[in-house]
């Protein structure tokens, strides 16, 4: 199969992403078997979905809590997975399986929104400030809540398990990239990190977490190339669900097309976490230019009604050149949060560097979601309603910003 598909301008990786009706991963099992002789591990036997691909004779992983699997299969074990969806039994949907990339956006004109050019070395001037922008706009420090009790994954390309400004902090750490331990070899993730949960007071410069008191889960879905799959997004979102994470920060996608339907595979998924108290929130992509009068529609998986997508703005409240827009009423944008110049953690010896994305605002409201969720007691579409309603609003279109700029309680 090539690699290039009809999603958007993303690539699809050959694999397929199984959906199964509700409680029938044994029927499924069966069947993929029966009619594509397809034979699928299920998580009951494995640990993550890469070590599926070690199993003797196994073409895949079934995700058991999710009610989803993803397989290998050549074109005509595709085509009857298929043809087994319009039968009353236990497959409702085939999909291809895409690539997703890391959200980071490539560096701006100097002076261009507030965009830093210097990479890490805006440390130096952010130091005479306790807070950064990004929290000072979101009044990070004008509440009490810190998110303690409350678990946040953060799916990204992991976590550098050894910087200082972690080091008495428990956090739980699982790779779902084979050959890959969690060890960020690339930054994107470890930044994220920070941001939704790193420390108000850390060892140097200004305080970049929003939720410090939170329990951090860091599952690596991204390698260290800063690019991974649906399937492995999928085992990061079940591992969190089963761990009772009340919040999944995803800062990747892929890129969509005007009028491309989102993924059904995600919504259903989404909803499937938000009945076990999961909210997912996820990056609205980066494909804009709005400077050249383009406005990219929400990339996947973000653009699934159960995702929470998240836009960019930069310090004047202004929407991020990058940041992707409402072109689907399907696909909205929901909240923005601070995206551009955002100072954060980093792999060391660099320890802090400051980027831009949506992905960097993804995580602001991942821990404003668990600030909320320790406050108010509130899980799933409450969480939802309540990062909605207590967001400022801005006097921009909510196609660009949704319910406006999130805000801490």
């Amino acid at each position: 199969m090539s690699t290039t598909n009809n999603t958007g301008n993303g690539e699809e990786t050959g694999r397929y992403l199984i959906l199964l009706q509700e409680d029938s991963a044994a029927a499924a099992l069966r069947t993929m078997a029966r009619v594509a002789g397809v034979r699928a591990a299920s998580t009951a036997d494995v640990t993550s979905y890469g070590a599926a691909d070690s199993l003797s004779g196994a073409d895949g992983l079934l995700l058991h809590d999710l009610g989803v699997a993803v397989v290998r299969a050549a074109h005509d074990q595709a085509d009857a997975l298929l043809r087994a969806t319009t039968e009353h039994g236990p497959l409702a949907r085939v999909e291809p399986e895409r690539v997703v990339r890391a959200y980071s956006a490539p560096p701006a004109e100097p002076g261009e929104s507030g965009q830093d050019t210097t990479g890490g070395s805006a440390h130096s001037a952010l130091a005479e400030s306790p807070l950064t922008w990004g929290l000072r706009a979101i009044g990070a420090g004008s509440g009490t809540a810190t998110g303690a009790g409350v678990r946040v994954a953060v799916l990204d390309t992991g976590f550098t398990v050894d910087h200082p400004d972690f080091a008495e902090r428990e956090v739980e750490t699982r790779s779902f990239v084979e050959g890959e331990d969690v060890e960020d070899g690339h930054g994107h993730g470890t930044h994220c990190i920070g941001t939704a949960c790193g420390p108000r007071t850390p060892g140097e410069g200004p305080g970049y977490g929003v939720a410090p008191g939170a329990e951090i889960y860091a599952g690596k879905v991204l390698s260290n190339a800063g690019t991974g799959t649906d399937g492995d997004i999928l085992a990061g979102i079940a591992w969190a669900v089963s761990s009772g994470c009340a919040v999944v920060s995803l800062s990747l996608g892929s890129p969509t097309r005007p009028g491309e339907p989102h993924s059904e595979t995600f919504e259903t998924v989404a909803r499937r976490a938000m009945r076990r108290n999961t909210l997912i929130v996820a990056a609205a992509g980066n494909e804009s230019d709005r400077a050249g009068g383009v406005v990219a529609p929400v990339s996947h998986p973000a653009n699934c009604p159960s995702i929470l997508a998240v836009g960019a703005v930069d310090a004047s409240l202004a929407v991020a050149n990058f940041s992707c827009g409402t072109v689907d009423p399907n696909g909205a944008v929901d909240l923005v949060a601070p995206g551009v110049n955002v100072h954060s953690s980093w792999t060391l010896p660099e320890k802090y560097h400051s980027i831009s994305g949506t992905s960097m605002a993804t995580p602001h409201v991942a821990g404003v979601a668990a600030l909320i969720a320790e406050k108010h007691g509130a899980r799933g579409w409450e969480l939802w309603a309540r990062l909605g309603q207590s967001a400022h609003r801005l006097p921009l279109p909510s196609t660009d910003v949704g319910s406006g700029l999130v805000q801490s309680p």
